[in-house]
């Protein structure tokens, strides 16, 4: 089993004084490690509008490698602009998956816009850098990966890696949405595709990872790495309603593979859990992986879902 060291909150939105429209959130970190500095991608909130609606933009903050808590800078400004009029991302462009990919840089995102008897849809976008991760710009108007007849709700909080010359990409599609007298609440499972390039994907169209808390679990942000033979996929995972605080907010799961296909489930062997006090007290959610000089680390986030930042931790084998 894996065990996961904390090493502290990485970051936190709210000490960055000077960028307005990075006011709450630092969401989904993704990680690309650089000569100097390891820059990790996130999507951040300014403050809600006057019906207290929120968008999503994106950034990044680069850290020093020799020491992983010390930031040294901030994306000045959110790295893609909202979309226009009517479009998939026109409140929300939601980095949740940056990887290099030949010379340029991919970043795979989280599109939202509005609905009126759902609070919102969601389809998976792609933009492009071709100056090294610093600025961005879309593939198109549309999405990369949009709804289909078999998946016809949402999807969302894609991760993407490249196993050998095939590109993989984990994602949550949305089953249903259930109405809880509240206001319509989704449910979504982890699929995956796979791509020559890419760009272009083909969907498995299957559910991956099996259910332990009934069919209304909901399953986000499936980051998969390879260690010791074998495929590993951290996620998280909690129930359909009553999902904040302590008792029901998102916890860590853990499924393992032989073939990327086919995945075993058991979350007793993810190794990070909730602190006693604290900024992640109430959830640990959205696993990030990577590995930097020797090291493998994860990035996560805490209460509320990255209102008050991320934290990072580091593999201890046993």
């Amino acid at each position: 089993m894996f065990k996961w060291e904390k090493l502290g909150k990485m970051f936190d939105p709210s000490t960055v004084r000077d960028r307005p429209w990075m006011k709450e959130f630092s969401q989904a970190p993704s990680v690309v490690v650089m000569d100097q500095v390891v820059r990790v991608y996130f999507a951040c909130r300014p403050p809600p509008d006057a019906q207290g609606n929120y968008v999503s933009l994106s950034a990044y903050a680069d850290f020093r490698r020799d020491n992983l808590l010390e930031l040294v800078g901030v994306s000045e400004q959110p790295l893609l602009e909202l979309g226009g009029l009517g479009t998939f991302d026109e409140f929300g462009a939601y980095f949740t998956s940056v990887v290099a990919r030949d010379d340029d840089v991919m970043a795979y995102y989280v599109g939202y816009t509005r609905c009126e008897s759902v609070p919102f849809t969601i389809n998976i976008g792609a933009a492009v850098s071709r100056d090294g991760g610093n600025t961005f710009s879309r593939l198109g108007q549309g999405p990369l990966l949009p709804c289909t007849p078999n998946e016809p709700f949402f999807l969302t909080t894609p991760r993407v890696r490249k196993f050998g010359a095939r590109w993989h990409m984990w994602y949550s599609a949305g089953k249903r949405w259930v109405e809880t007298g509240r206001r319509a609440e989704p449910v979504y499972h982890i699929r995956m595709a796979t791509s020559d390039d890419g760009v272009h994907w083909v969907k498995e169209d299957r559910d991956l990872v099996e259910c332990v808390i009934g069919d209304n679990e909901c399953q986000a942000c499936p980051d998969v790495f390879e260690f010791g033979g074998k495929y590993h996929m951290l996620f998280c995972y909690r129930a359909h309603e009553n999902y904040h605080g302590k008792d029901g907010g998102y916890k860590l799961g853990y499924a393992v593979s032989n073939d990327l296909l086919h995945w075993e489930r058991d979350d007793s062997k993810a190794g990070l859990s909730v602190s006693e006090e604290g900024w992640d007290s109430e959830m640990v959610c959205f696993p990030h992986v990577f590995a930097l000089d020797g090291e493998i680390y994860l990035l996560y986030l805490g209460n509320q879902m990255g209102r008050h930042g991320f934290g990072l931790a580091r593999m201890n084998i046993q």
